[in-house]
């Protein structure tokens, strides 16, 4: 059984199961006609690892760009997502290095820059998996967790970076990562780097690698900026297209349906939908942070197995949440567009929009998330009212010819009908249908850096400020103590801390006037030779030396 509680070193990924470290091919269809991986010029260990986990044939896009890549050449892929584009540049790269068996030194020679550290995750899985019978070491790296692991991992040695823009660049200022061996570069989700805001940092970490360089660009979409940045940096590149059409629209396999909702019935609608026949693993997208919140304790209150990611979320909360939906233990994961890509999960079903994408580039790796590398499946879209003049610039742009919506309620007929729902399902779902084990079941690693360990650290610094205001206050009696030792645990300890107040006002009638009485004059010595401390005039506060003494003493006439 794999321990859930190992962390992602590059020995903990070459020893995963094939089980959660295969890529997605490995359980979708393939044309029997397509050429096999030996048939392209594959090296037979890489054939081999493969093999292993039942990925023989290759798609379209590695049947396109192997060729070109094995070569040497640059090269420019153009692919929607979910088409198996890791495979068709991580094949190039496995061809490429040396491995240390076969005298590699430990330095990095190949880099793969991601935009988001999910991405970087499954990419750094699927490499290591084809490379796993040469020992090729792969290692992510991405913000949010501790350096020392990753900077211990690179000093052990790696053949293969997989990593986003500003970790990369953190480790590579700080003279801890090496770019000057880099044989292979290659650039993917590169659209959505520029999304991010990363292209500055993608043209620093180019700045720094050799000239003398193989550079893959991979990208859903060509925008300018990603254009411009092709011209500059890759040498006569070639360009694969390989996709549905040439606007790399959605998959012809996913079944697309779109309601206009009322804000307040949509999560009875989401409800329902939730219990169709057939439904596997389901993502929810959301337009915020707080509104996945909101979902997903919605619908954990109403009895689904489900987990939220989302930006505010630390490195380890969302692994964790990342695992127990690839694992089974929870069958909804309600997310924003930081997993829009890159999310390569097995038996994902049905995608739901549970707020109207942005713009059609959205939608499309939204459900792009289903449907993948040959295999069906449904997308459904909320959109409400408000929202109808961005849906019809949506299907206007993909040609989905569903300009107008129709109006849903968890009670319209043909809502059921549309994705099998049976009739009788209320909007929670039966006792005896909630079989997962939920998020509880999976354990969040700590990862040692990061929001989480942050927000523990300032928590707990504002636990000891509020130890030391305790530590001080009250009156009492007893003898002074002056240590600075832990919180106030009972009355004993308070007695013991209290007489220190008591020791400044008898400091105040030595310094100030008279006593009115011999008894005050005697309570006053034993309180000062119990403090230690010496008493001189002028050392006490002027404001407390006129407060007690005109309290406490009658000045000689």
């Amino acid at each position: 059984m794999k321990n859930t509680n190992q962390k992602e070193t590059p020995e903990s990924i070459e020893n995963q199961t094939s089980t959660t470290a295969a890529p997605t091919p490995r359980l979708a269809p393939v044309a029997p006609d397509s050429p096999t991986f030996t048939d392209l010029g594959v090296r037979p260990e890489t054939v081999e690892a493969l093999s292993a986990v039942g990925i023989t044939r290759a798609f379209a896009i590695q049947q396109y760009a192997l060729p070109i890549a094995l070569r040497g050449s640059d090269l420019i892929g153009q692919a929607p997502t979910g088409t198996g584009k890791t495979l068709g540049f991580g094949i190039p790269l496995l061809q490429q290095v040396v491995a240390p068996a076969e005298g590699a030194d430990g330095l990095p020679q190949a880099l793969v820059v991601v935009p988001t550290r999910e991405l970087g995750l499954q990419v750094a899985r699927d490499i290591a998996t084809a490379g796993r019978t040469r020992g090729v070491r792969v290692l992510p790296i991405y913000g949010g967790v501790a350096y020392e692991p990753q900077i211990d991992a690179l000093r052990a040695g790696v053949e293969i970076l997989v990593g986003t823009p500003g970790r990369l660049l953190d480790l590579a200022n700080s003279r801890q990562l090496r770019l000057d061996r880099i044989r292979a570069l290659v650039l993917d989700e590169a659209d959505r780097m520029l999304d991010l805001g990363f292209l500055e940092d993608v043209e620093k970490i180019l700045a720094m690698l050799p000239e003398d360089r193989q550079t893959m660009l991979f990208s859903a979409t060509m925008p300018d900026p990603i254009v411009a940045l092709a011209r500059r940096f890759l040498r006569s590149p070639v360009t694969v297209h390989a996709g549905h059409d040439t606007r790399t629209g959605p998959s012809p396999l996913t079944k697309q349906l779109v309601y206009r909702t009322h804000p307040l019935n949509k999560i009875e609608v989401l409800a329902r939908v939730l219990q169709a026949h057939g439904r596997g693993l389901t993502m929810i997208f959301t337009r915020t942070k707080r509104n996945a919140d909101r979902v997903a304790a919605d619908l954990d209150f109403r009895g689904f197995a489900v987990a939220a990611v989302h930006g505010d979320l630390g490195q380890g909360a969302r692994e964790r949440a990342l695992r127990a939906f690839r694992l089974g233990k929870v069958d909804v994961l309600v997310a924003t567009d930081v997993a829009a890509r890159g999310l390569d999960v097995t038996g994902v079903t049905h995608v739901i929009n549970y707020d109207c994408p942005e713009d059609s580039d959205t939608y499309v790796h939204r459900i792009g998330r289903t449907g993948r590398a040959g295999a069906t499946g449904v997308a459904v879209t909320f959109v409400d009212w408000e929202d109808m003049p961005r849906w019809r610039l949506i299907d206007k742009s993909l040609g989905l010819d569903m300009p107008e919506p129709p109006e849903t309620y968890h009670t319209t007929p043909g809502l059921y009908t549309d994705l099998d729902i049976p009739t009788d399902v209320t909007g929670t779902l039966p006792a005896e249908a909630r079989t997962r084990a939920g998020l509880a079941a999976e354990a969040e690693e700590d990862l040692g850096g990061g929001r989480a360990r942050r927000q523990r650290s300032e928590a707990g610094g504002r636990r000891r400020r509020s130890r030391r205001r305790r530590r001080i206050g009250g009156e009492g009696s007893g003898p002074a103590d002056v240590a600075d030792g832990p919180a106030v645990q009972d009355g004993v300890e308070a007695a013991e801390r209290r007489p220190r107040r008591r020791r400044r006002r008898a400091a105040v009638l030595v310094a100030g006037a008279e006593p009115a009485s011999e008894q005050a004059q005697a309570a006053a010595r034993p309180a000062a030779a119990r403090g230690g401390e010496a008493v001189a005039d002028g050392e006490s506060k002027p404001r407390r030396r006129r407060r007690r003494g005109s309290r406490t003493a009658t000045p000689e006439a």
